[in-house]
């Protein structure tokens, strides 16, 4: 097991770095004037044609669709929820601030996490609830805070409440889908069959976004679509596919499983170098740094723990 969670928080940590893209390219479409609805449904839309030659190319098509007529609703329900409704208030979010900035405050994701798991799986409540998981989680928790400070002195409460509401919303949307996911499918698909099933059970909500999208006339600019196919291959496959190979490893074991999401925070550090060499943008401020030096520790002490 040891092994495993070990090899688990690499493919997180790799998962992280493909993931960042998510928010740095979003903010580059969203600084060259793409609207967010597209930045999120085009990204997805991009994936389904490239799952399915992923997918087809071991003739493992079937079974997704097998599994998902066993369970139609609760497939479009934790689907959109875990992709569609995540990336949909995470693209709005960073329309108003910062890649890392927004990377960073979406850490609270590895608190949603634990705080979901007893009710998703009432078994593991013990095991999810360690003092030592809850209190490295504060000092990420403690990290996100400080990098609030800054932007909380330039900005109004009610402008930072626009992007900080849905980031939350986002960060428990994310954890409960896939955990969800985990308990519909049972190890019966792999990540890449998972990743497919998930994209195309969220094509209901995505397709009535966009068409809400051009309805009050917004749409994507040339640029945005092919900066989206890139965000789609960089976090949409392959950050979404070693994740959920990270997380299938450890599904069983919900400590380990709280190490491997919480590893996830170094997506902030990702973010913000992505930003810089894109963007040109200036280093952050030092609370922001320090922030994101609680957020490192945290995941550090997270993934040392036994």
């Amino acid at each position: 097991m040891k092994s495993d969670k070990s090899i688990a928080i690499i493919l997180s940590i790799l998962s992280a770095m493909f993931f960042s893209a998510t928010f740095v390219g979003n903010r580059l479409i969203s600084v060259e004037g793409g609207h967010w609805i597209w930045s999120t449904s085009l990204r997805f839309f991009w994936m389904i044609p490239i799952l399915l030659i992923l997918v087809g190319f071991r003739n493992n098509i079937r079974p997704v669709f097998e599994e998902i007529k066993k369970k139609p609703l609760q497939w479009i329900i934790w689907s959109s929820v875990g992709f569609g409704i995540c990336n949909a208030l995470l693209t709005f979010s960073v329309a108003y601030a910062p890649s890392w900035l927004v990377a960073g405050t979406w850490q609270v994701t590895i608190i949603a996490g634990m705080l979901m798991s007893p009710f998703i799986n009432k078994t593991s409540y013990k095991e999810t609830f360690s003092a030592k998981t809850l209190f490295f989680s504060l000092i990420i928790l403690i990290g996100v805070c400080f990098m609030q400070i800054n932007q909380a002195k330039n900005i109004s409460i009610s402008e930072i409440l626009i992007y900080i509401v849905p980031i939350l919303l986002s960060a428990f949307s994310y954890p409960l889908g896939n955990r969800m996911m985990m308990k519909v499918t049972d190890g019966k698909l792999n990540s890449v069959q998972r990743t497919l099933g998930m994209t195309i059970a969220s094509l209901p909500f995505l397709i009535l976004l966009s068409i809400y999208g051009a309805s009050v006339g917004e749409l994507p600019t040339e640029n945005q679509i092919y900066q989206t196919l890139l965000v789609a291959i960089c976090a949409g496959i392959i950050a979404t596919v070693l994740f959920f190979m990270a997380t299938d490893r450890v599904r069983k074991d919900e400590k380990a499983l709280a190490s491997v999401e919480a590893v996830q925070s170094s997506e902030v550090m990702f973010a913000l170098i992505g930003e810089i060499v894109i963007l040109g943008i200036a280093l952050p401020d030092n609370y922001s740094i320090f922030g994101m030096g609680l957020i490192i520790l945290g995941m550090a002490l997270h993934s040392l723990k036994k």
